[in-house]
């Protein structure tokens, strides 16, 4: 799902002029040692804090059904993480870096969530809101000084993007619908062995259309039982 992510925004900044202006769009740590081999004006999107939104943890199954609608899987319900992002804008100076920085600041706000025609593989498949939260305050995540910090870099401007994105939940096949009847041998018991050699009946349910909401063993209407026939002998009431 990360990767996918990933993948959404990369042609959500590319989309917004970025890549027409030669600027490339990376995902990699802004050390100090990937700041040096820079020699392109780059927009950085680095993540770094992956936290689940357990306040969207939902229980149960779904069901999966096939083109026949025959029950084929059970899935459980997808989880939603929440994924922080330092963006940041490298050029020669920092006006251009600021102009950068800008330019995908207007693209970031302008959406509340990804648009579907973004999305690729399980988040496609999902069809759910992969939303965005751009420069939000009070974000529940690592400082950027911090950040700056640990990357051993020198601290620059640079926006918090957050995205809520779901992580598809594990699916379970489930055993093929029965397309055959009950298959009934009988063997002859002598001396405790049971004969052999009988190919057996398959049962099948014939003439019925319908077994109605209790299947093949729910009540079933009888006929009334024929009169008795009376013997000699027989006394009358």
């Amino acid at each position: 799902m990360i990767h996918e992510v990933d993948e959404g925004l990369g042609r959500l900044l590319a989309g917004s002029g970025l890549e027409a202006s030669g600027v490339e769009v990376v995902f990699d740590a802004p050390t100090r040692d990937w700041a040096a081999r820079r020699s392109a004006p780059t927009v950085c999107v680095f993540l770094y804090d992956i936290r689940e939104d357990a306040l969207r943890r939902g229980s149960g199954t779904g069901e999966v059904y096939d083109g026949d609608g025959h029950l084929v899987a059970r899935r459980s319900p997808p989880r939603w993480f929440q994924l922080t992002y330092l963006v940041t804008a490298w050029a020669n100076r920092p006006r251009d870096e600021h102009r950068l920085l800008s330019q995908v600041l207007a693209a970031l706000v302008a959406q509340d969530a990804l648009p579907a025609s973004l999305l690729t593989g399980s988040l496609a498949e999902l069809g759910l809101t992969v939303g965005l939260e751009t420069a939000g305050a009070g974000m529940d995540a690592p400082a950027a000084a911090d950040v700056w910090s640990a990357l051993g870099g020198e601290m620059k401007a640079s926006l918090g993007l957050r995205v809520r994105a779901p992580l598809a939940g594990v699916t379970e096949a489930t055993a093929p619908p029965v397309t055959e009847g009950l298959l009934v041998r009988s063997a002859a018991a002598r001396d405790g062995a049971a004969g052999t050699g009988d190919p057996g009946r398959r049962l099948r349910y014939t003439e019925v259309t319908d077994p109605g909401r209790d299947g093949f063993t729910g009540p079933r209407e009888r006929p009334p039982a024929p009169a008795r026939r009376r013997r000699r002998g027989d006394r009358q009431p």
